[in-house]
C-alpha cells in the first residue's frame, strides 16, 4: 500500500435547512482527513442546484479542499448550463463532473423538457467554452500597495467524467462505455471517476482496457460502504450491477446495525485496498454525508494513517 494514497469524498446538498448543519459538521470532518476533493451533487433539473451552490461556498470558505461541482445534461439547456457554469465560476468553483444523469422516474429520454444537451462530452465542451469566454488573466491585490494588482493567469477548470468499469446500462455495444471515455477525454476531460463496482478486477480488467484503447487520463475508482440490504437493493437499481452473493448474505444474516456497518466498512476497505495495490490513483468514497463510515474505510485500508495526514490537519 503506498504511503499518503490520495482520497476523496462525494456529498450531497442538504435537503432541509436543519440538516444543514449537520452537513457543516460533515465537511469539516471529513476535511481535516486531508482530501484531494470534496464533490457535491446535483439534481435532475436543478431541483438541489442551489443547495449545491451553498455547500459548495462552504467548502471553499471554511476549508482548504478543493470544492468540485456535479452537472448533469439532463434537465439543462445549452443556455441554462451556461449560466449555472457562470454561477459557480465566479463563485470559485474550478473543478466539476459533467455527467449526463438520467431521466426522473417516469420520463423517457426523447422528452423535451429533459434538455438539449446530448452527452456529457457535450458539457465538458461547454464547461471549457464558458471558461474562455471569461478574461484570461485573474488579478489579485499587492499587500501593502493600495489600488495595486498583481496578474496571473487564470487557473484552467478541471472536468471529471463518469466511467463504468461493468458498461453502461444503456450501452448498445461492448466497448461502447470505452468509448465513450475517449469522447469525453477528446472533449476535455482530465479525470474519470467510475461508477459503483463490487470486485477489484472489474475495476482493474477496465482500466487495462481503457489504456489499450488510448484513455490516458487517470481513472479514479468510485467505492461505497454497503451498510443494509436495503442499500444494496437500491444501489443494484440504479446501477444494473450483478448482486454480489458474499455481501449480500453476510449483510442480510447479520442481526444488528453495528455488524452490518462493520461488514460494510471491511468490504469497502478489502476493495479499496486491493485497486491501490493493482495501481490505482487514489480512492473516491461516497460518504452519504456521514463521516464516521468513510473514514473508517479509510483507516481499516491502511490509507489513512498518522503518517500521511500534513501539519494542518493534525
Amino acid at each position: 500500500m503506498p504511503c499518503c494514497t490520495p482520497f476523496s469524498f462525494e456529498l450531497y446538498p442538504p435537503r432541509s435547512v436543519a440538516s444543514a448543519q449537520a452537513l457543516h459538521d460533515t465537511i469539516d470532518r471529513l476535511a481535516a482527513a486531508g482530501p484531494d476533493f470534496l464533490s457535491v451533487t446535483y439534481g435532475a433539473g436543478g431541483s438541489t442546484g442551489g443547495r449545491s451552490l451553498e455547500v459548495l461556498r462552504y467548502i471553499r470558505a471554511h476549508t482548504r479542499v478543493e470544492p468540485l461541482a456535479h452537472l448533469t445534461c439532463v434537465g439543462n439547456t445549452y443556455a441554462g448550463a451556461a449560466r449555472l457554469i457562470r454561477e459557480f465560476l465566479d463563485a470559485g468553483i474550478l473543478s466539476f463532473l459533467a455527467l449526463r444523469g438520467d431521466p426522473p422516474a417516469g420520463h423517457d429520454e426523447s422528452e423535451p423538457f429533459l434538455g438539449d444537451l446530448e452527452s456529457s462530452a457535450q458539457l465538458v465542451q461547454l464547461i471549457d467554452r464558458v471558461q474562455a469566454e471569461r478574461a484570461p488573466y485573474e488579478e489579485s491585490p499587492v499587500p501593502g500597495n493600495p489600488g495595486a494588482v498583481r496578474v496571473a493567469p487564470r487557473r484552467r477548470v478541471s472536468i471529471a467524467v463518469a466511467a463504468f468499469p461493468n458498461g453502461h446500462p444503456r450501452s448498445a455495444y461492448s466497448s461502447q462505455h470505452v468509448d465513450a471515455l475517449l469522447a469525453k477525454q477528446a472533449a476535455g476531460a482530465t479525470l474519470a471517476i467510475t461508477q459503483l463496482f463490487f470486485h477489484s478486477d472489474h475495476y482493474l480488467a477496465f482500466v487495462e482496457r481503457a489504456r489499450r484503447a488510448g484513455v490516458t487520463i487517470p481513472i479514479l475508482p468510485g467505492i461505497m460502504p454497503i451498510t443494509s440490504p436495503a442499500r444494496l437493493n437500491r444501489v443494484l437499481q440504479l446501477t444494473g450491477e450483478e448482486l454480489p452473493g458474499e455481501l449480500s448474505i453476510a449483510l442480510e444474516v447479520e442481526p444488528t446495525v453495528e455488524g452490518r456497518r462493520q461488514i460494510g466498512v471491511e468490504w469497502a476497505a478489502e476493495l479499496a485496498r486491493a485497486v491501490v495495490a493493482g495501481g490505482a490513483p487514489g480512492v473516491h468514497l461516497y460518504a452519504f454525508n456521514q463521516h464516521e463510515t468513510v473514514l473508517d474505510v479509510l483507516a481499516q485500508a491502511g490509507i489513512l494513517t498518522e503518517s500521511c495526514l500534513s501539519p494542518a490537519t493534525k
